[in-house]
């Protein structure tokens, strides 16, 4: 996924209320853009860390800037969650997810299951593929990748309706979409929520896959590169 407009450069002032940011642009001012992230963003919010923002253009929008990137000194990381499915159906659409290829058509946020959509669906290969997709922001101290990075109860929701997906007789997939290149294996923050790695660990054991891959992020571009190791368990 490359971005059509050059992003901006900045320096974080501090994320505050969830979904703002005040951000110092190379020329000294002072700008608030839209956090697209509703998540802690643990270890991707320090002040004084550089940021990319996205230009909108959009005299109309009340924020004009969206911030996408936040550099801590060893890798860019990607935090706009809006990005994760996008990211993910080109890498379905070119191959890159061995695990996903051979389908026909790809939908995007299909209605499914209790008033939910389906990030993306997948059929003409045999039994349609349901597939859900959360984006990975957090590495912790021991280098590992973890999600989710706060507590979830709408992420534990997509575990079991991708579990009653089997039972009709699908395949489901929760396939996690890590947006930073410092860490190594890939496991479920069970010290932050421990109801959702239960959930996690019950829904594989349904039956529903789990997988895990990582993203090349640079401001230029953002692009599936390689699997991740996942462990569930200790």
């Amino acid at each position: 996924m490359k971005f059509k407009i050059p992003l901006i450069e900045g320096t974080l002032i501090k994320r505050y209320k969830r979904f703002l940011a005040d951000v110092r642009l190379k020329d000294g001012c002072i700008t608030t853009a839209h956090c697209p992230n509703s998540g802690s963003m643990k270890t991707c919010k320090e002040p004084g860390w550089r940021v990319m923002l996205s230009d909108s253009n959009n005299p109309k929008r009340k924020l004009r800037y969206t911030w996408e990137m936040v550099h801590n000194g060893r890798c860019w990381i990607g935090i706009n969650t809006h990005l994760a499915n996008r990211i993910a159906r080109e890498a379905i659409e070119n191959g890159t997810i061995d695990e996903l290829t051979g389908y026909e058509e790809i939908r995007s946020e299909v209605r499914y299951g209790q008033n939910s959509r389906i990030d993306l669906l997948l059929s003409g290969n045999g039994a349609p593929c349901y597939v859900e997709i959360k984006n990975v922001t957090l590495v912790e101290e021991d280098g590992h990748y973890y999600f989710p990075d706060a507590v979830t109860e709408r992420g534990r929701k997509h575990l079991g309706e991708l579990e009653d997906m089997v039972r009709q007789g699908h395949r489901a997939v929760m396939l996690f979409i890590i947006q930073r290149s410092d860490g190594d294996i890939f496991k479920p923050a069970d010290h932050i929520d421990t109801k959702y790695g239960t959930a996690l660990r019950q829904a594989v054991n349904h039956g529903v896959e789990a997988l895990a891959y990582r993203a090349e992020v640079t401001p230029e571009e953002i692009y599936i590169c390689e699997k991740v190791e996942m462990r569930l368990y200790e």
